[in-house]
């Protein structure tokens, strides 16, 4: 990026550290056995009274991915979150996850509610590119096709040609390389450059970054590599170069959990958000899996592996926005048409991927 690009990187970078600053210390709940069970029994009848579907991200905490899976609801990574709630009979989906999930998912399907535990839980990804100042990026350079990532605003959708995920944006990309096309790639800088070295796509990138992925180091990893020479290292492309270049398997949230099952390896050390722990276990249940270290501990690390945005999304609050309905995600009708359009072209793609 330019000088006044790196402005405006920096500038969203500092929205990002406040957003943080204002959320402060997300704490840790441990429920007893007994009380998880009886909140799980409320939010079932709740569900059933609303006509309602839970639909959750692996990176939520693991009693909302029990429930998810207990109710008849979806636990996945986001491309796979946008087709079950599309598809899906209920009247209502109860989104657990971050704002963009929920958005997406009204975007698709318009005709139904769509609450959140929270209309706090953003990505630092999505704040990292505010709207305005990526449209000027893109008016910058009118010969390149607008490709984003699923994190964003509904807003930084409708200015795209494609939206894509971590589980297909590889496969789209290398299409529209092999159209010709040079790609405006945003937000996370990290996943760009991976996506660019794998298809040797002309590529210009925005400087966003996750704060969990961004805080895998290789030294780290390396480090635990040594303590576990017999370990296979998982990680997400939205980590640093550095960390993908050591990977034994890059992929999305999905997609390392089939590595997880592929591999012949007895333990897996895993870089990504913590949360994909809940359903990679329940895929590998005779195998050991590690955290990888991020590059700060306690209270010099921003994440410390876990999203404080999908921490927020607790069994609490689900109850709650089943009975109050307050939470709700509007998106504006005109703005949805539009980034219907970059939404359909990845789904339609995706599925032509399975034929």
């Amino acid at each position: 990026m330019n000088n006044a690009n790196n402005l405006i990187a920096n500038e969203a970078k500092s929205i990002v550290q406040a957003h943080l600053d204002r959320l402060g210390d997300v704490k840790e709940h441990h429920l007893t056995e007994a009380a998880k069970l009886e909140k799980f029994e409320l939010i079932k009848a709740e569900l059933k009274k609303r006509n309602a579907v839970l639909v959750a991200h692996y990176y939520c905490d693991p009693e909302v991915q029990e429930l998810a899976e207990l109710t008849g609801g979806c636990v996945s990574d986001s491309l796979e979150m946008a087709r079950f709630g599309r598809d899906h009979e209920a009247t209502t989906l109860v989104v657990a996850g971050v704002k963009f999930m929920g958005e997406t998912s009204k975007i698709l399907s318009p005709e139904k509610t769509v609450l959140m535990p929270t209309l706090e839980a953003t990505c630092s990804l999505d704040l990292g590119c505010p709207v305005d100042e990526f449209t000027k990026f893109c008016d910058a350079h009118p010969d390149h096709t607008v490709v984003v990532y699923a994190n964003t605003s509904a807003a930084v959708k409708a200015r795209a040609d494609w939206v894509v995920t971590s589980s297909c944006a590889v496969e789209i990309v290398e299409h529209l390389d092999s159209l010709g096309e040079k790609i405006i790639w945003a937000p996370d800088q990290h996943l760009g450059r991976y996506i660019q070295k794998k298809t040797g796509a002309d590529m210009l990138l925005w400087d966003g970054a996750c704060i969990v992925h961004e805080e895998f180091r290789a030294r780290g990893i390396a480090n635990m590599k040594a303590l576990y020479p017999d370990a296979a290292v998982l990680v997400h492309p939205e980590s640093p170069e550095s960390v993908v270049d050591i990977a034994d398997a890059v992929g999305s949230t999905s997609q390392l959990i089939k590595a997880a099952q592929t591999l012949p390896h007895e333990r897996l050390i895993v870089a990504t958000d913590r949360g994909i722990f809940y359903k990679m276990q329940q895929a590998v249940p005779n195998k050991i899996l590690i955290e990888a270290p991020t590059a700060g501990e306690g209270a010099t690390c921003r994440s410390c592996a876990h999203c404080p945005w999908m921490a927020m999304n607790e069994l609490d609050g689900i109850l709650e926005v089943l009975q109050k309905g307050d939470q709700e995600i509007f998106v504006d009708p005109a703005l949805a048409e539009r980034a219907k359009l970059p939404l359909d072209r990845m789904l339609n793609f995706s599925a032509s991927l399975k034929r």
